[in-house]
């Protein structure tokens, strides 16, 4: 493998690396010596943790979320900017935040966690959303990092409190003639009366414009969003949903979810619960909501289940491995890694998988459950959301690739699970992360691993 500077600079300050591994055609592990030294950064040590990174494709140019920090750093690792978000007075009970109206809570210094980072390449900006005053973004210039904008004085302003650095995805959807859109997941830290699960907001040109990260569409009775009932948390009182992972494809966006759920185990009488991994889709144009559909996904080997999702990327199939997978070379692949059980979210087993999903698959899948659906068969099976189970309804149209939804049978869930292929297993040392793409045909992996090993 050839790589450029840029992408083994990157590569060496996501993994954070000890040790470089490669797998040898018998399946031991070959050290691998680089033909020079890597090329690292170090934050200050008091802040506390790396959050997010991205890379600016057409520069080369790094951005780096921290606790209370956001870096700008050449592509070789050199700091060229730094901006402050924090640490400021707050308290996690004050809704609104302090910043909007007084708050009688005990103020305490708190620390600004990153939670999303994301270039908005149209507007040259930077889309950085912390943990405070309950998840407010900055808009920052990628060129300097100077603060554009920072909207906070309306509800959907405040994107959710969690302090978890990964409970916040956000996918960029762009149109040449119109603002874009932003699709933000995030887990609500059970105050689903304050934030939605799902929402699709405006992404507007000016960075202050008092429109920015309002609903796409918002009336007395529907809206761009989906909330979790607060029935749900009678029955789960630790219910959330975790987003692992989220992408644009055709006419949809996609989300890779960790949830909890309660099942009766075979010749059981009481519920357990356990944690599923589940694919979300929207329709990019749907302002209802309407198109969403859940699907459960898994991975198995030798009669062994891996279905707690830990990472995953988009990438094409490639020349070699689209023959083999009987797609084509542009098809869409999702590479995922997967623990074993569904146990234990929170302290995952080190056995992992690697598994890939082709996506017009999972797609086909759902467009055998809508149509049934709407054939009047079987309830709408989204346990989470409607409490009850609700009956599909009958009716007569066409559901074509395409299909987003009308104001019944929705939101819809799969019931069966859509199985990956796993192509690589780690018994000792849990794969943790994973990025992937096409050189020369081939389809390549890299995996990072709990211990620091970096796995092609």
């Amino acid at each position: 493998l050839i790589m450029s500077p840029a992408m083994w600079k990157w590569t060496c300050l996501v993994s954070h690396l000890l040790l470089s591994t490669t797998v040898s055609p018998h399946g031991r592990q070959q050290p691998l010596h680089p033909k020079r030294p890597f090329i690292t950064f170090t934050g200050d040590q008091a802040e506390g943790n790396f959050n997010h990174l991205v890379v600016d494709e057409r520069t080369g140019h790094i951005y780096l979320g921290a606790v209370n920090r956001i870096y700008k750093l050449s592509s070789d690792l050199k700091v060229l900017v730094t901006h402050e978000t924090g640490p400021d007075e707050d308290n996690p009970k004050c809704y609104p935040p302090k910043v909007v109206q007084t708050c009688n809570e005990p103020l305490t210094l708190t620390n600004n966690i990153n939670k999303m980072l994301l270039i908005d390449y149209k507007e040259d900006r930077l889309i950085a959303c912390g943990s405070l005053y309950q998840g407010i973004c900055k808009f920052l210039r990628l060129d300097d990092l100077f603060k554009l904008g920072e909207p906070f004085h309306k509800k959907e302003h405040y994107l959710s409190g969690v302090n978890d650095s990964g409970s916040v995805f956000g996918v960029i959807v762009s149109y040449s003639n119109m603002d874009d859109k932003l699709f933000i997941a995030t887990a609500v830290d059970g105050k689903p009366e304050y934030f939605p699960t799902i929402s699709s907001r405006k992404l507007t040109k000016n960075s202050e414009a008092d429109g920015m990260f309002a609903y796409v569409f918002h009336d007395e009775f529907v809206a761009s969003m989906i909330k979790i009932p607060s029935d749900t948390f009678t029955i789960i009182p630790d219910f959330d949903i975790y987003y692992i992972y989220g992408f644009s494809s055709g006419n949809f966006v996609y989300f890779l979810t960790l949830q909890p759920e309660m099942i009766s185990p075979p010749g059981s009488t009481t519920k357990e619960q356990v944690y599923t991994s589940k694919l979300v889709r929207l329709c990019k144009e749907d302002t209802a909501f309407n198109s969403y559909v859940e699907v459960p996904i898994g991975c198995e080997k030798n009669g062994v289940e891996y279905r707690l999702l830990q990472a995953a990327y988009l990438s094409k199939a490639g020349a070699i491995l689209a023959r083999s997978l009987g797609v084509g070379p542009e098809d869409d692949i999702l590479f995922t890694v997967f623990s074993k059980g569904q146990k234990r979210k929170m302290k995952s087993l080190d056995e992992s998988a690697l598994c890939i999903f082709v996506l017009k698959k999972i797609n086909d899948r759902i467009k055998d459950r809508l149509q049934s659906c709407y054939r009047g068969e079987g309830t709408l099976d989204l346990a989470w959301l409607k409490v009850k189970d609700i009956p599909c309804s009958s009716a007569l149209l066409t559901i074509d690739d395409n299909f987003c939804g009308l104001d019944m049978n929705a939101p819809l869930g799969v019931s069966s699970v859509v199985r990956g292929l796993p192509i690589f297993t780690e018994d000792g040392d849990r794969m943790t992360s994973v990025i992937a793409y096409v050189y020369k045909n081939h389809s390549l992996a890299f995996v990072g691993t709990k211990s620091g090993k970096l796995k092609k």
